[in-house]
């Protein structure tokens, strides 16, 4: 534990709360609390305590003691697309609920598991369900997987979604290569990467304007085209918002006039930090719905939409990704 004047830190931060702030970050060297005011009762709570690094090798050791596998690769399994994790050989399985530290998935069509195992001879780890803002971690929790992959030595992330359409050309069941990204929690100072910056997990100011891999892009698509999947094969750029609400018709024409092609509720915050680790990202979104951008539609957004197109799609998906990860390169960029 830092040392550090708790008892008067604590007293500057009720008195911070008097003026109506209801959440405030307290940082000492690399150690992290998030606290909660009441602002009426006067009674502070802790939501997260955190020392990142040592935090992240715990989890790593944890589960390097109780696996074989090294994982170069890691897939992340978006909403009602689990099944990429079943493809994997020798498969070993670790509920989050047991992981040191790993939040806990809340969300239906997320499982909860962190498998090890291989896919087309490569050593893989994969997230059955991942974390969201609106489920009520802070930003750095919801990520802190990423930072454990690094240390697992995990060199390329690959990130799938379901997400809904705003470009007018595509179509349910469409899948988007993720291109680039519009942070839109960013714009708030919601970015996963506040806080003191740890150099053991990369640069202050690292560079997104190739935060997804362009070689990697291409390759998807050839392998797409492999398989004859190219005419359901698009790309774009995902915006993300905070959720869980999805998005009006108004916020809706805003993100396309953006220049966005889909929206979620997910993947950026974790691109961002497995960008910062140096580690390669590809990300892949299934287009469940078509987002409602008319005032005079009938139609409605909902999760039972996102999982069954999930599950209509999961087979070609599972293809693709498998293809991809067996004609995967050793990296070869730091991500600084």
């Amino acid at each position: 534990m830092h040392q550090c004047d708790w008892p008067g830190i604590l007293d500057i931060l009720v008195n911070v709360a008097k003026v109506h702030v209801h959440v405030c970050v307290c940082v000492c060297m690399q150690f992290t609390i998030i606290f909660k005011f009441d602002i009426y009762r006067e009674n502070i709570s802790v939501l997260y305590l955190s020392d990142s690094y040592a935090e992240c090798q715990a989890t790593a050791n944890w589960l390097l003691s109780r696996t074989d596998v090294c994982p170069i690769v890691a897939i992340v399994c978006g909403s009602g697309l689990g099944g990429l994790a079943e493809i994997l050989k020798d498969p070993q399985v670790f509920s989050y609920s047991e992981i040191p530290n790993f939040p806990q998935s809340t969300v239906h069509g997320h499982a909860g598991m962190l498998v090890f195992g291989t896919l087309k001879g490569k050593a893989c780890v994969c997230m059955q369900g991942r974390f969201h803002l609106y489920e009520g971690y802070p930003i750095q929790k919801i990520t802190l997987p990423m930072r454990v992959f690094k240390l697992l030595g995990v060199e390329t992330v690959v990130l799938t979604n379901a997400a809904g359409g705003l470009n007018q050309d595509f179509k349910v069941g469409d899948v988007m290569i993720i291109k680039d990204h519009i942070n839109m929690p960013g714009f708030a100072g919601n970015n996963p990467l506040v806080g003191p910056n740890d150099e053991r997990f990369g640069v202050r100011f690292p560079c997104m304007s190739d935060a997804y891999d362009r070689e990697l892009q291409q390759l998807a698509f050839d392998v797409a085209s492999d398989l004859g999947f190219s005419d359901f094969l698009r790309e774009g750029v995902y915006c993300v918002l905070g959720g869980p609400t999805f998005e009006t018709v108004a916020e809706c024409r805003m993100l396309h006039k953006l220049g966005a092609d889909a929206v979620g509720m997910s993947t950026v915050h974790e691109v961002i930090v497995a960008r910062h680790a140096g580690m390669r990202c590809f990300a892949l979104s299934l287009i469940s719905n078509r987002a409602v951008m008319d005032y005079d539609s009938k139609e409605k957004a909902n999760h039972e939409e996102v999982l069954e197109t999930g599950r209509l799609r999961a087979k070609q998906l599972e293809n693709l990704v498998s293809n991809l990860v067996a004609r995967l390169k050793p990296k070869n960029n730091t991500g600084e």
